[in-house]
Parts: structure tokens; sequence; C-alpha cells
């Protein structure tokens, strides 16, 4: 079904232009639909990728939630131009969220925030911005209950449903012939095993921490890049973007998913391991723009930063480690060993991590 006829149904109340592809993220198909007469309201048409957000319902009433609450709180402070500091829904014709086309897709339409821009090289100034950006949204968000949404990927950063599925790909991989690939594939990653297996019980801290009554769930963005932010033309933060994976966990997610990327001196499927360091630098600038604005943080909460960096490099080397045990089902791969290759990158950014611990947290305490 052409786009044309996609924005048919949904309460846009000016003339537009025709839709254009807009070359954003790898999991939903993004339209820019410009404004007719210049000054107008122009959209962004997205296609919702349901093969891996299986309840669009849930996950468009989560943005809705979100995006609602954080607008009242702009309203209160009585904010200057709102549209361009959170993202607005339109609803269909009939006042649903999204339109589910005949042909089985989804999608939904947003007011586009312009003129904004967005940066794909971490410097230490737009690392130090991206900080301040991320610990106000889950500042605005900190007084709505964690349970006031759903989970848009059921255990996304679940560490113990993660070695679950770790140990499941394991015991597959043990029970099958000696000559089966996958076999193969643990038999020659022992070393591997044993390093995940050595950290194990304390990279489940944070749920064992909960589940004590110690630790609280938040609202988290779960996918904290520097590119999901959108600057103004004087380069300053204004509106947090790609909320797909807004939903409750701890705040060591945020934290620790931007320092797995950003602080990273090599790649995140680095052949050569002498590349991976961690860059103190970007980790206390972000630290710097986090701590100003996430104000709700709990003194264990910051005691335990240096872990979430750790944390989400750990279950990204479970998670790249499980797809390769089950023969590379999930990520999609450029060559047979991509997945190893990934594997042993993220173990030994963990490795790093480790290493610098003492020195992050200093630089928390000084913050």
């Amino acid at each position: 079904m052409k786009e044309t006829e996609i924005l048919k149904h949904f309460a846009i109340w000016n003339e537009i232009e025709q839709p254009q592809p807009l070359r954003v993220g790898f999991i939903n198909d993004s339209f820019v639909v410009p404004a007719k007469r210049i000054g107008e309201t122009s959209y962004c048409l997205q296609r919702i990728n349901h093969n891996i957000f299986k309840d669009v319902e849930g996950l468009m009433r989560n943005i809705e939630i979100v995006t609602s609450h954080i607008r009242e709180k702009l309203l209160i402070a009585r904010e200057e131009n709102i549209e361009r500091k959170v993202l607005h829904l339109i609803p269909t014709k009939e006042g649903k969220l999204f339109y589910k086309s005949p042909d089985g897709n989804y999608w939904r339409l947003y007011v586009l925030v312009e003129p904004a821009t967005s940066q794909e090289k971490v410097t230490p100034k737009a690392a130090e911005l991206t900080g301040e950006a991320f610990g106000r949204f889950q500042c605005q968000l900190a007084d709505l209950p964690f349970n006031a949404l759903c989970e848009s990927i059921p255990n996304f950063h679940n560490m113990e449903f993660r070695l679950r599925q770790l140990d499941e790909a394991i015991a597959e991989a043990a029970n099958r012939p000696v000559s089966d690939v996958r076999r193969k594939r643990l038999e020659e990653s022992r070393d591997i095993v044993e390093a995940i297996n050595s950290r194990r019980e304390r990279m489940c801290l944070a749920e064992i921490l909960f589940r004590e009554g110690k630790l609280r769930k938040h609202i988290n963005h779960c996918d904290t890049k520097v590119n999901n932010v959108l600057f103004d033309e004087k380069g300053r933060p204004i509106c947090i973007v790609d909320l797909d994976t807004v939903m409750p966990g701890f705040v060591f997610s945020d934290f620790g998913d931007f320092m797995r990327t950003a602080a990273n001196t090599g790649a995140e499927d680095d052949p050569n391991l002498d590349n991976i360091h961690v860059d103190l630098e970007i980790f206390e600038a972000y630290t710097r723009g986090y701590l100003k604005e996430a104000t709700f943080l709990t003194p264990l909460e910051k005691e335990l930063l240096p872990y979430g960096c750790r944390l989400l490099s750990y279950m990204q080397t479970v998670r790249f480690f499980t797809d390769w045990l089950n023969g590379d089902t999930y990520y999609k791969i450029a060559y047979p060993e991509h997945n190893l290759v990934r594997t042993k990158a993220q173990l030994r950014l963990v490795e790093e991590q480790e290493k610098v611990e003492e020195q992050m947290k200093s630089i928390i305490a000084r913050l």
C-alpha cells in the first residue's frame, strides 16, 4: 500500500507534499512528509517493524504515555517551543495511535521536529550534551510508575534472562553430534564460556538488589546513542527521539549503553582487540552532563554506575555469543565468524572496563 494512501487515514490538518524516504535507523521504514506551504507543519511517517515489536498496541501506548507526561512537565514549567522538545503523535481519523493497513503493516505519524539536526560523531562536548539530554529525559519520567509501561521487547535488558538463553544454547549445542557445526563452535569456545560464567553472579546484581527491595526500576530509553538526540541551531539538545525501546528497567541501561558504544576506542566488532580501551574523557564528559540533570538518582544508583558500564558490555557479549552458538539466527552477519568476533570484542571491553573501575568511581565521586 502506497504511503500517500496511508497518510489519508491520519488526522493531518494542512496540505502536504509527496512523502520522501528518510534513511535513518535500521528497524523501521521512515518517510519525511513536507508541508505544501513554507512555515506549516511537516510530518514523519513510519512503518513499524512488527517482527521486532510484536505488541504494537503496547508499544504505541508507551510512547503516548511518555510524550504526554513530558509535554505536561514542559507546560507546567512554561517552556517555549514545546513542539520541538517532545515528539507529537498524530492520531488516525478514528482516534487511534497507529493505522494497520490491509497488507498487515503498522504505521504511525509524528510531527516533524524542525529545525533540528542530529550528530553521529561523539566528541567530549557532544557526549556531555547527550548526557544532559538523557539525564533530563529520565528525570522528567522519574515520577511515572515503572509499571505504567509495558516492555516493548520483553526482557530486553534482563541479564538473568539473557544468561538463561545462553544456557539453553550451550545445552542445545552440547547435545548435537560431534561433527555438527554448533557443537564445534561450543568446543572451540570453552574459554569464552568460562569468562562469562566467572562474572555471572555479579553481573546479575541489579536483579538481585531489586528483589531485595534495595534498587528501583525507572522508565528508560534503552538506546542512548548520540544520534537519538536532536539539537537546535545553536547546538543545544532539544528532543529525544526513537522511543520504541522506552520501557521499565534500571538506570544502568541508559548509562551503560552509551558507554558501551561511545566510550569504546575500538569498534563493536573490532577484530583487533588491542584497539579496545575505555575512553575516560568521553566517560567523564557524558557522566558530567548526566549527573547534572539526573537529580533523582539515589546514592546506591550513583555508586553502581560503573557496574552499569560493565553490565551492558557483558550483556552484549552474552547475546552475541548466544547467537554464535545458535547458528547466527538473530543478528545480521557480514562473514561467518562475525558473531564470534563481536563476542571477543565485547568481552575485551568488559575486561578494560574492569581495569579502570576505580578511576570511573573517582570521576563520579568528583562530579
